[in-house]
């Protein structure tokens, strides 16, 4: 559960938090892009390093790094899976091209997940919906979007409190095959399921309370506006779009083996 706390937004005051979400976003979405156009291992490895700095001017280090540990068990499985169909496919040989492959997988899926981890980390759910609102998407789409956002960690979050008590209980989730494990999430998913359904109704009847949707014309008490920050962001983002782009059609991509053999 641990990764679903990089869709939390930590409230910090850094650079990278004052960008305007509609920026951050396009970023992450460059970052997703680029991550999909390559399948060796370098670049992706690149894309990886640096998207670091960003994580440390806004100073959510250590909720990333929980993210990443998070994501970990995901990757061992993609990698894993990966390095069984190309073993299967390299004549059950095991060869550094295959290694090389599951490893350029692995990092494509935690590339992903650390590009929108920065981006829901730093960015307020209110400022979401106030940019989705300004991008003239309806109203109800942007509160759908904004309340899926909010609920994901709080549902993360009980969903450890439930385990946490059912273990306590003598619940043992880690012993016995993998359909034994698979029962044994039982009792954790029944009382889940029926939180999360009263919490929908609660917050039916607080929008029913409040008169939700009784005027089509909404104002806001903030409007967002673009600064040099955000204007310095989209240059960047521009030129490692056209930089990837350009290399993924005229440049050859050296995989890992061939550098390694130019060394040795």
């Amino acid at each position: 559960m641990s990764m679903f706390d990089g869709l939390k937004f930590r409230k910090v005051s850094s650079p990278i938090h004052n960008l305007d979400p509609r920026i951050k976003f396009v970023y992450a979405c460059a970052i997703f892009v680029i991550a999909i156009l390559f399948w060796e291992l370098l670049p992706l490895a690149v894309l990886f390093v640096i998207q670091i700095p960003f994580v440390l001017i806004a100073g959510v280090k250590r909720e990333w790094a929980r993210s990443m540990r998070g994501a970990a068990f995901l990757a061992s499985i993609i990698f894993l899976t990966n390095f069984i169909f190309s073993f299967i496919n390299a004549g059950y040989v095991v060869t550094f091209s295959s290694l090389e492959y599951a490893l350029a997988m692995t990092f494509r899926f935690l590339v992903l997940v650390e590009s929108f981890s920065v981006f829901f980390l730093t960015t307020s759910p209110d400022h979401l919906g106030l940019a989705l609102e300004q991008t003239h998407v309806p109203y109800e789409f942007c509160f759908a979007f904004t309340t899926a956002v909010r609920f994901v960690p709080v549902l993360a979050e009980e969903a450890q409190t439930i385990m946490d008590a059912q273990k306590a209980r003598g619940l043992e989730l880690e012993k016995g095959n993998f359909l034994k494990r698979i029962r044994n999430y039982i009792p954790i998913l029944i009382p889940l399921i029926v939180s999360a359904i009263r919490r929908s109704l609660e917050l039916a009847e607080a929008m029913e309370s409040r008169a939700w949707g009784a005027t089509k014309k909404r104002t806001n008490l903030y409007v967002l506006k673009m600064h040099r920050g955000d204007f310095v962001l989209a240059v960047i983002t521009i030129g490692i779009l056209a930089i990837a782009i350009y290399m993924r059609l005229y440049t050859p991509i050296p995989r890992l083996e061939e550098i390694l053999k130019g060394i040795i």
